[in-house]
């Protein structure tokens, strides 16, 4: 609630900016802080907001300020705030369940259509792949570090994460990645380069690391060469 009413002071300030009040330069610290504050508090308001009021706010602001012809009492603001937000929270819940249901059956069907291309394998877990290059040296195993050059993407071609792209090989455990990179990286030998078609169970599933652009149930694509096993 405290996070709200600061804000709602935001949108009160810009809606007086509007109204002819200046822009005033930064001299001291707590300039730069108030400034940096405001900042914030408005990237926050425009993620919470679609729309919004500018008008009832400050009306709302100023009826409280002075104490008069309030047309809600306090606890049922607080009412209506709580179960603004608690709705919201719902309706985006039910949306990423949903993508979460459209992404696994598009994933299902593509590994469904992918097995029968020619050159493409497929493992008792479901695991994909296709044998781009083979190697000629040992197999990892499960107590072994590999060095990689991989290229992940999305079936409608985003990149998520590539090292060619970086420039720079990945050094990990064989253990310490997805399961469907576990398993692939054990058919491989030293050398070799394959590309996996991962499914969801086999990568994040439904839980995806938050803030990037793998969503839950998303089945994977990599090309992964494998360059060495590291002792």
């Amino acid at each position: 609630m405290r996070f709200l009413s600061l804000a709602l002071i935001a949108v009160l300030l810009v809606s007086c900016n509007k109204q002819g009040v200046t822009n005033k330069p930064l001299q001291t610290e707590i300039d730069s802080v108030s400034y940096a504050i405001g900042m914030d508090v408005a990237k926050n308001v425009k993620t919470s907001f679609d729309e919004f009021d500018n008008d009832l706010f400050i009306q709302g602001f100023m009826n409280v300020t002075d104490s008069v012809d309030m047309q809600i009492d306090a606890e049922k603001a607080q009412q209506i705030i709580r179960a603004f937000f608690q709705k919201k929270q719902k309706e985006e819940l039910a949306k990423k369940q949903e993508k979460a249901k459209a992404n696994k059956e598009e994933g299902e069907k593509f590994l469904a259509e992918n097995k029968d291309k020619d050159g493409v394998v497929t493992t008792e877990s479901g695991l994909q792949y296709i044998v781009l290059k083979e190697g000629t040296g040992a197999i990892p195993t499960t107590t072994d570090r590999v060095k990689v050059h991989y290229h992940g993407t999305l079936l409608d071609g985003t990149v998520f994460d590539s090292s060619v792209d970086r420039g720079t090989p990945a050094e990990f455990g064989v253990t310490q990645v997805i399961k469907g990179w576990t398993e692939g990286l054990q058919l491989m030998k030293e050398g070799a380069k394959y590309k996996f078609f991962i499914p969801s169970n086999l990568a994040y599933g439904s839980n995806p690391r938050p803030g990037g652009k793998i969503e839950a149930n998303s089945t994977l694509i990599f090309d992964v060469e494998l360059l060495e096993i590291l002792k």
